[in-house]
């Protein structure tokens, strides 16, 4: 039986991967770092090695004893550091590709992002064969940047940083590239903001009525990476993960608030609320501060944009499909987030 290492194992993503491969009788191993807490790791049985992905060191002595590596861990943000970015997701990537070269490891899944295709407001259907396009040109972008793209273009480096080490070594490398990801354990990608937002009473919000937005539960995205290691893909494979049927955005946080018993709130036109989330991003980042506003550029476009990825190619390759529907997995969402006293 194959041992599976998986970076990023204690983080929303990781811990449901985990989860899955558990499920599924795989034995497991997790890169921890010393710093990290395990609490979304247990009761599972996992073997825990101590290690960071931007010491290479660290990593040939982790992986020793494994067959496969499945890298998830990653910096998401949509603040910070630009050298923090992409010492994490471009030197940690190419970092855990290299440790799996000198310890003959051969297969390995990666976890990437729909970004790298731009999300910016578009009506095409992007598919894996999308150019580059990770990004986003804001107002004002030439004087100040917004800190997202810093996350959205180190993982297009990482992409094309791990596919060159791949195709160079001959591993046998598939990126799952996720659109946006929701599910029990999510605090930092928008929808438990929303909620919060939402309970406090505030009347109006940023939001359109008809922008599509692609989402995936995470229980079915971890579960699209067990049917990629269950297939054992050969050569070099990009495939999008989302649910088959893409729902607007103004749908999706109905059903947020609706699960959660409270009232939607109206929809801000963007030509109010922008222009604030620029001063304020401005402001911010002249202060240096440490904490993202409450609004930036990035935050607010994404209220407006229409996002729709092809997800036909995991159909063909994986024979995935989403099982869990929006309503169900928005369901399981919010009753974790009141089993455990946040909404």
């Amino acid at each position: 039986m194959n041992k599976v290492m998986i970076t990023g194992a204690t983080g929303f993503i990781g811990s449901h991967i985990t989860r899955a491969f558990c499920a599924n009788q795989v034995r497991v191993g997790c890169l921890v770092r010393k710093s990290s807490s395990l609490a979304n790791l247990e009761d599972l049985p996992v073997e825990y090695r101590t290690g960071d992905i931007r010491n290479t060191g660290d990593l040939t002595g982790a992986f020793t004893g494994y067959d496969w590596v499945i890298h998830n861990a990653a910096k998401v943000s949509d603040w910070g550091d630009y050298e923090e970015f992409y010492q994490t997701n471009v030197t940690g990537t190419g970092n855990v590709l290299t440790a799996c070269v000198q310890t003959g490891i051969k297969n390995i899944l990666l976890t990437g992002s729909n970004s790298v295709y731009g999300e910016e407001n578009n009506s095409t259907v992007k598919n894996e064969n999308s150019p580059y396009n990770a990004h986003y040109r804001y107002f004002g972008d030439g004087l100040f940047p917004c800190k997202l793209n810093y996350y959205r273009d180190t993982k297009a480096l990482a992409k094309k940083e791990a596919l060159t080490i791949a195709a160079t070594h001959d591993l046998n490398l598939t990126i799952l590239e996720p659109v946006w990801v929701y599910g029990e354990g999510e605090l930092n990608g928008g929808f438990y903001e929303y909620l919060k937002t939402v309970k406090a009473g505030i009347p109006y919000v940023p939001g359109a009525k008809h922008n599509k937005f692609h989402v995936i539960y995470a229980g079915d995205l971890a579960r699209a990476y067990v049917l990629a290691y269950t297939k054992q893909l050969a050569g070099l494979n990009c495939i999008l993960i989302g649910n088959e049927q893409v729902e607007s955005m103004d749908k999706i946080y109905g059903l947020l608030c609706s699960e959660a018993g409270l009232r939607k709130p109206g929809n801000l036109p963007k030509v109010l609320i922008y222009p604030i989330a620029l001063l304020m991003e401005l402001f911010y980042t002249l202060v240096n501060s440490y904490r993202p506003p409450i609004l930036t550029r990035g935050r607010v476009n994404m209220f407006y944009d229409n996002l729709e990825f092809s997800v036909e190619k995991a159909r063909q390759i994986l024979g995935f499909g989403n099982s869990i529907s929006l309503e169900e997995g928005i369901k399981r969402t919010v009753l974790w987030y009141q089993e455990q006293g946040l909404i």
